[in-house]
């Protein structure tokens, strides 16, 4: 299946967009950092393959998705879009959301907020934040998060921007070891190599963590990513993962996603970026549960 690019207008932004297939329910994929639309290219086809109208647009601030006017970064302005961008495509009760870091922490709150509108969840690398709340204040957690508290200083943009981003290569580096992901590190630089572009990417851990831009309009949507997910849900996660430790990751995670249906699988042998280290599995792993019937 060829994949194509274009642009659409979702809740008042402009974004930019990579898609396969042309009938069929929507399946919208989203990215996370340090990452571009260009990561969902090995299971865009097979998505449309299989019957959905594949979609993976660059999230808010990620070029050439147009940087916000707002400066809005929170996770519930994240997930507005999301579900925006599942009006603008005409999608409906049938459609299917699927994301990755960050693109995981959005569909949480977009699926929990509006689950008319998806039949399906599939989560990777960032399981519900019910589940490992207490987690990520473990010594390893925080020492592998320590980016994100660098995120809060004043010298991020600055340090990430050196060198043509090479700090985004160590992270891919350190998330997935021994995986080549220059090719696809290189395609995140690309998004962000204007400083505008950079700064919101960066924008998103300051409005979660630190003293970011927020607006109480996100509120609702943002709160109700915290309640158990409301649809069948698949969440993946590498066994190597460098970036979310694999040891957070128990079978209680399947507390947080009680619907009837709902799977939680380790995928062996891959880091952070589970779904290119190892496409034939996940990819596999995906399809089978968004075309079993229930």
């Amino acid at each position: 299946m060829t994949i194509t690019e274009g642009r659409i207008t979702a809740g008042g932004l402009e974004f930019g967009y990579r898609a396969a297939g042309d009938r069929g329910p929507l399946a919208l994929c989203a990215h996370g950092f340090p990452d571009s639309a260009r990561t969902w290219d090995l299971l865009l086809p097979e998505l449309a393959a299989a019957g959905f109208r594949a979609v993976a647009p660059w999230l808010r601030g990620y070029a050439p998705t147009a940087v916000p006017a707002d400066g809005l970064y929170q996770p519930g302005a994240v997930a507005s879009d999301l579900n925006a961008l599942h009006d603008a495509f005409e999608g409906d009760g049938d459609a299917v959301l699927i994301g990755h870091d960050w693109g995981a922490v959005a569909s949480y709150p977009a699926v929990a907020s509006a689950p008319d509108r998806w039949r399906r969840l599939v989560t990777l690398a960032v399981p519900p934040p019910s589940t490992v709340a207490r987690g990520v204040f473990s010594f390893d957690q925080l020492q592998r998060s320590w980016y994100i508290w660098f995120f809060q200083t004043p010298f991020a943009e600055m340090a990430v921007g050196m060198d043509d981003l090479a700090f985004v290569d160590r992270l891919w580096a350190d998330w997935s070891p021994g995986f080549d992901g220059a090719r696809w590190a290189g395609f995140c630089k690309d998004s962000l190599r204007d400083p505008a572009n950079l700064a919101a990417a960066i924008g998103y851990y300051r409005a979660t963590v630190g003293a970011g831009a927020r607006s109480p309009e996100y509120d609702a949507v943002e709160a109700a990513g915290s309640a158990p997910t409301p649809v069948p849900t698949l969440y993946l996660h590498g066994v190597d993962d460098g970036c979310m430790g694999a040891e957070l990751i128990s079978d209680d995670l399947l507390a947080g996603l009680p619907s009837p249906g709902s799977r939680l699988e380790r995928v062996p042998d891959a880091g952070h970026f589970l779904h290119l280290e190892q496409p034939e599995v996940v990819n596999r792993l995906i399809l089978d549960f968004l075309t079993a019937e229930g």
